[in-house]
């Protein structure tokens, strides 16, 4: 780490042993990730609310290079684990690293992202074989029974809205992929 680790203790006096266990869980951190330019770990002692009241709390702020930040803030809501200190030390730095790991795959770029398959609305239906499709930027596209899923073709009507997936096909642009939307295909 660029900066040495703040622990800062609230509503109760500091322990070495303590210290020591949170230290232990931020160089686990450190050498899971390596990533680490600073980390703050705030423990809150047992409260008097009616609903916290003997309750610890544990806040943990992790800072990343490119200014990066992993934080855990809240206790989960009322969990009497949480009256062992050692429990709520160790149950935060779990959520800390499963927060961190998402954000070195985010950087990694490993995390999984959907492309939104377009939508249109069937204009016409030829001869139960072949039918027409209008985007949702006004073109037409041509479809062939084969390329409706699960043998939907017979259900298609005019005004069916379908999501689809296009690509160029001898005479222009053609849905390969045609899958109709809502209950039935109708909306």
């Amino acid at each position: 780490m660029e900066t040495p680790a703040e622990i800062d203790f609230q509503g109760f006096e500091s322990s070495e042993s303590v210290r020591q266990a949170v230290a232990a869980h931020i160089a686990a951190l450190e050498q899971r990730c390596g990533r680490l330019t600073a980390c703050r770990v705030v423990l809150k002692g047992p409260g008097q609310h009616h609903r916290t009241g003997g309750l610890y709390e544990v806040h943990i702020r992790l800072t990343m290079p490119e200014g990066r930040e992993v934080d855990v803030q809240r206790t989960a809501p009322a969990d009497k684990r949480h009256a062992d200190l050692a429990f709520a030390i160790n149950d935060a730095f779990k959520r800390a690293r499963r927060r961190l790991q998402d954000q070195v795959r985010r950087m990694q770029g490993l995390v999984k992202t959907h492309e939104i398959q377009p939508t249109g609305t069937v204009t016409r239906l030829g001869d139960d074989e072949f039918g027409f499709l209008q985007s949702a930027d006004g073109r037409e596209i041509y479809f062939h029974q084969n390329s409706v899923l699960d043998g939907a073709f017979s259900r298609l009507r005019v005004g069916t809205r379908v999501a689809f997936t296009e690509e160029m096909g001898e005479k222009g642009p053609q849905a390969s992929t045609v899958r109709l939307l809502g209950k039935h295909g109708l909306r």
